[in-house]
Order: C-alpha cells, then sequence, then structure tokens
C-alpha cells in the first residue's frame, strides 16, 4: 500500500483487471476521471463570477478552472497535490468537490497523520475565513438584513466544519478499515506460509520415518531369515560331502534341512503377513491389543514355535499375562514376551549352530563375575537390550558359517548391572573345510553396529592376531530402560 491509497495493492497481488498507470482497476481509473470531468466543468462554472468579481477577463476565470479542476486524477497518486490546489483556489470560492474528494482522499491513505491534520486544518481556516468575508460582503449589500457579528462567525464556521469534517472522518475510518483488511491477510498469508513449510516438515518426517522403517524391516529380515537360509546352505553342504559316504548321516542333513527350510518359509510368511495388514493373529499385539505387533516380536515368536515347539501351558499363561516377562518372570520386571528373542534363548542358538557342524562354546558371567549357564541369563533386561544382544550373537554366528567354514567359534556373555557386553571369537577356517559358498551383501557388520549404537552402545568389529575374526559389543542397560 503506497501513500495514495490501499487500492494499489491489488494490481501488486497480480489480480486480474489492473487498470493503466497508478490505477489499481479500470473501475477506479473511470470514477477518477469521471469526478474529475465534474470538478473540471463545476470549476469552470465558478470561475465565471470569480472572474467578474475581480474583475478578470471571463477566459482568466474558465481557464483557472480548466486547470484546477482535472487535478482529481492523480488523487490516489499524490493527494496531498490535490489537497493542496484545493486550498489554493479557495479564495476563488471554487473547488468544492475537489476539496471534499482531495480531503477524503488524503485521510483514507497512509499519509501520516500529521500532515493529515495539518491539511485539514488549513482547508478548513480557509473555508471559514473565505465563508466569512462572502456572507459579510452579502449581509453589507442587503439593507434590512443585520444580522449581529456573531451570527455570521458561526455560520463560517459551520460551514468549514461541514466541508471538512465529514470527508476527513469517512477517509479516516475507510482507511483504518483498509488497513485492517491488509494486516489480516498479510497475517493469513503469512499462516498459509508457515502451514506450508510445517507441511513440508512433516512430509520430511514422514519420509524418514519411512526409510527408518525400511531399515529396520531390512534389519529383521536379514537377522531372522537369512541365518536360517545360512544354516541350510551348511547342511545342504555337508549332505553333498556325506551322501555316499554315510547315508544315515546324509538322511539326518537333509531332515535338518527341511526342518530349516520349513522354519525359514514359516518366519517369511509370518513378517510378510504383518507387513500387509494389521489385523488377524499375527498383527495383533499381546493381550488383545489393536496395535499391530513389531516386526521384531513376530519373528522371535516365530523362531520359538519353529525351533523348540510348544512351551509348558505354565510358560505360555505367564507370557500372556499382562506384565509379565517370558518363562514367568514377575510382574514389571521387563517388557512383553513379544519384544523377544531373549539371552535365554541364546542356548537354542548355539546349538543350532553345533548341529550344523560348528564347534561353539557359549559362557555367561554373572554380575560378580561367576559362571551361570545360559538358562540363568535373563530375562533381567529390558527386551530392547536382550534383542540387540541376541541379534549380535546370531549374526556372527552366521558370518562364522559363511566366511570360516570348520572354524572353532567361542561366544563370551558378561552380564553386569549397568551394562551387557557380549564377545564372538572364531579362529582360522580349518584346511580341508568344505566352503558353503554362502554369499554376503556387507549388511550384517552394519546391522550389529546399528542396533547397538542405537541405544547407545559400543561395537567394535575386526580380524584377531591368529586369523580369526572378533566381534564385541556393550549395551548399557539405562539407555533402553
Amino acid at each position: 500500500m503506497t501513500a495514495t491509497g490501499a487500492s494499489e495493492n491489488v494490481a501488486a497481488r497480480g489480480r486480474p483487471g489492473g487498470g493503466p498507470w497508478w490505477w489499481a482497476r479500470r473501475r477506479s481509473a473511470v470514477l477518477d476521471v469521471l469526478l474529475a470531468l465534474v470538478s473540471t466543468v463545476e470549476c469552470m462554472a465558478e470561475g465565471i463570477p470569480f472572474a467578474h468579481t475581480s474583475g478578470m477577463p471571463v477566459a482568466v476565470g474558465v481557464l483557472l478552472g480548466l486547470v484546477a479542476g482535472p487535478v482529481l486524477l492523480v488523487r490516489r497518486r499524490w493527494p496531498v497535490v490535490v489537497v493542496l490546489m484545493s486550498i489554493a483556489v479557495i479564495p476563488a470560492e471554487m473547488g468544492a468537490l475537489l476539496s471534499i474528494v482531495g480531503l477524503y482522499t488524503l485521510a483514507a491513505s497512509h499519509v501520516p497523520r500529521r500532515i493529515v491534520g495539518l491539511l485539514a486544518g488549513m482547508s478548513a481556516a480557509g473555508t471559514v475565513v473565505s465563508t466569512f468575508f462572502s456572507m459579510r460582503q452579502d449581509v453589507l449589500v442587503q439593507p434590512e438584513f443585520h444580522p449581529p457579528v456573531w451570527f455570521v462567525v458561526v455560520m463560517a464556521l459551520a460551514v468549514g466544519l461541514v466541508l471538512t469534517a465529514p470527508p476527513v472522518l469517512w477517509g479516516l475510518y475507510v482507511g483504518a478499515r483498509r488497513r485492517l483488511v491488509e494486516s489480516l491477510r498479510e497475517r493469513a498469508d503469512g499462516l498459509e506460509r508457515e502451514l506450508s513449510l510445517l507441511a513440508d516438515r512433516a512430509e520430511e518426517r514422514a519420509e524418514w520415518a519411512r526409510n527408518e522403517e525400511r531399515t529396520r524391516i531390512a534389519r529383521e529380515m536379514h537377522d531372522v531369515v537369512a541365518h536360517r537360509v545360512s544354516l541350510m546352505v551348511v547342511h545342504a553342504a555337508a549332505l553333498q560331502a556325506v551322501a555316499l559316504k554315510d547315508p544315515e548321516k546324509a538322511s539326518r542333513n537333509a531332515a535338518l534341512v527341511g526342518d530349516m527350510g520349513r522354519q525359514a518359509l514359516t518366519e517369511l510368511r509370518e513378517m510378510l503377513g504383518v507387513l500387509r495388514t494389521a489385523e488377524g493373529a499375527v498383527g495383533r499385539g499381546p493381550a488383545g491389543s489393536d496395535e499391530p505387533e513389531r516386526l521384531a516380536a513376530v519373528a522371535s515368536r516365530v523362531s520359538r514355535q519353529a525351533a523348540g515347539g510348544a512351551a509348558p501351558e505354565s510358560a505360555e499363561s505367564a507370557e500372556s499375562a499382562p506384565g509379565a516377562g517370558p518363562a514367568g518372570a514377575p510382574a514389571g520386571a521387563v517388557e512383553p514376551a513379544a519384544d523377544g528373542p531373549w539371552l535365554v534363548e541364546l542356548g537354542e542358538l548355539v546349538e543350532q549352530s553345533r548341529a550344523a557342524g560348528m564347534a561353539v562354546e557359549l559362557s555367561v558371567q554373572g554380575d560378580e563375575g561367576e559362571s551361570v549357564t545360559a538358562d540363568d541369563a535373563g530375562p533381567r533386561y529390558a527386551a530392547r537390550v536382550e534383542r540387540a544382544v541376541y541379534r549380535v550373537v546370531q549374526e556372527a554366528l552366521t558370518n562364522v558359517h559363511k566366511h570360516a567354514p570348520g572354524a572353532r567359534a567361542r561366544v563370551r556373555l558378561a552380564l553386569r548391572a549397568g551394562e551387557v557386553a557380549v564377545q564372538v571369537e572364531n579362529g582360522p577356517s580349518e584346511r580341508g573345510a568344505t566352503d558353503a559358498g554362502l554369499p554376503s551383501g556387507g549388511n550384517g557388520l552394519l546391522g550389529m553396529r546399528e542396533r547397538v549404537t542405537a541405544l547407545g552402545g559400543a561395537f567394535v568389529s575386526g580380524p584377531t592376531d591368529a586369523g580369526g575374526f572378533r566381534v564385541s559389543a556393550v549395551v548399557p542397560v539405562a539407555a533402553a530402560a
């Protein structure tokens, strides 16, 4: 909005119907042209008696009106010029329309209020003085009408007030209303921009969440299914090696391959079911909640069902009880069993690798350094902590199957008050050991590191001096509390 009024902003916003030059709309230009024509005719008509009274030629009075009247064309651009012109022609008693419209436009514009007050006061004073002398002269030429002096003064003040106050007050009201509407419009535009920015940020957060979920799903698929498939390939390689020499052992290996394949298919089917729907037994959380089970929980439950068969009913009832951990842990000790796998299942994991021909040793140390069994390992920590440690051991054993066939492996687990430490170390591959030819995508170590660091832990992996490989992780308990 410029100093001439608020209407110029319309064209600035690019709305259709923009007028020529300084007019925002064509109808504003037409209105000003009509007002200028009327004002010109009025001033020219009033210039004739002024010329007679002042003793000037009529042409001079008409020319003065022709100069003053068209000034209304620039009222939106230079309202101060219009008011000054109306003040200048007050002694000639012309330009009533010019004065009224000029004062209205000046008051409605963004001209400082002190300038509006000054020009309005000058116009009112000029009108009062001009009216006083005009009425005084008219009274003197009428001998039968002799009003007192105060009457002429009051009438002059009334005329000056009537010709000045209404247009100024109306212009101030219109200007204030325009500025209020403009302020509300700018505020609405600002809110729209903020909402657009928030929507963009929400979309970025949603995209980030989708990427995180894709990464988590890929990690769970890799940890759960790839371990089964790796064991299948190892058993298949062993089956091929002993098929003719030891038919009985080959039959056992074939049965193990079939069991592993069925378990892998079951786990894959369950996880894909979770991804496709949130309804049904697979997509429901514990205790009949409407929240879908997490992928890790489904994979853990299916793994336990496929590997160990049905648990005793007492343990199942304890797992399904609200607030109870697996294997009848006390209420409030750990998270629900659906958030597994748990550290107590490490024994089963190690037995699966032993069944595939790997020499694996598992040692568990308690809070004070004493040796305990895997069954005594938990549940004592949060589900996220135990699941992360379990997946580290699982992936490390899978890598031994892939890259060091025939090597001996040792799993060390330390259960401390403030953290859980785990180390999986294997020696070099034995000479003559059959390479299973398992492909590697390079995601195993990355997934382990992501799991551990997400809980605020430390993860280190690398080759040993003896030619083997070592994976170490320390997960703080407080990070997942």
